[in-house]
């Protein structure tokens, strides 16, 4: 009989989490990290001062937390919009840079999202602040790691082992981190963006070396 009951709280627990990881996420993107307190977070959660505390004692580590949580949670959805891409045309590319010209589409496209711009909050605040830093350190290794792994997934093992995939993966993830990071002063479609046409041919000149 006491079962059930565990699991509810267990469960609440976890709901409660989730939406302060949440909460932090939009108050990082909306108000940058010196915005992002534990009383604007907290309100924005709807939990109370125990319970964010609870889940979280200390306001950085809270804030790294929340946003390696969304990151990796883009990560798989990126990877999973490729795979239904994919998977819903009639029949699967016979070019092998049709499917990395979408894999890069994609992306890029994650670049824009939230989780990059409260990582971006984050790692300018870690400059100053070796609490940040220190708790940082750790997860983007963590995170770094998924990516790549991930990254060999949405291109394909055909693509993914060619020699020089390596290359690729890492020159993409840098320069798209580099390239969105001026949107943060000068907005515009992304999707015009004329790096874009110049990674699918990078692409396709690493990819075709021997």
């Amino acid at each position: 009989m006491t079962r059930p009951a565990a699991r509810s709280r267990a469960q609440r627990s976890e709901d409660s989490r989730s939406r302060i990881l949440d909460a932090a996420v939009t108050c990082l993107v909306d108000g940058g990290y010196s915005g992002a307190t534990t009383l604007t977070i907290q309100s924005a959660a709807g939990v109370s001062r125990g319970r964010l505390l609870h889940h979280f004692p200390s306001r950085d580590r809270l804030l790294v937390a929340a946003a390696q949580h969304l990151a990796a949670k883009r990560v798989a959805d990126t990877e999973e919009r490729i795979r239904r891409a994919l998977s819903g045309t009639d029949s699967p590319p016979s070019d092998p840079f049709d499917r990395a010209d979408r894999v890069i589409e994609l992306l890029w496209e994650s670049f824009g999202e939230p989780h990059f711009w409260a990582s971006v909050e984050l790692w300018t605040a870690a400059r100053i602040n070796d609490g940040i830093a220190d708790a940082l350190r750790p997860e983007e290794r963590r995170l770094g790691a998924a990516i790549r792994a991930s990254a060999a997934r949405m291109f394909g093992e055909e693509l993914a082992s060619r020699p020089r995939f390596t290359q690729l993966r890492d020159l993409l993830l840098t320069s798209m981190r580099g390239a969105a990071l001026t949107y943060a002063f000068d907005p515009r479609d992304a999707r015009s963006d004329v790096m874009v046409g110049q990674w699918k041919d990078l692409a396709r000149v690493l990819l075709s070396s021997p």
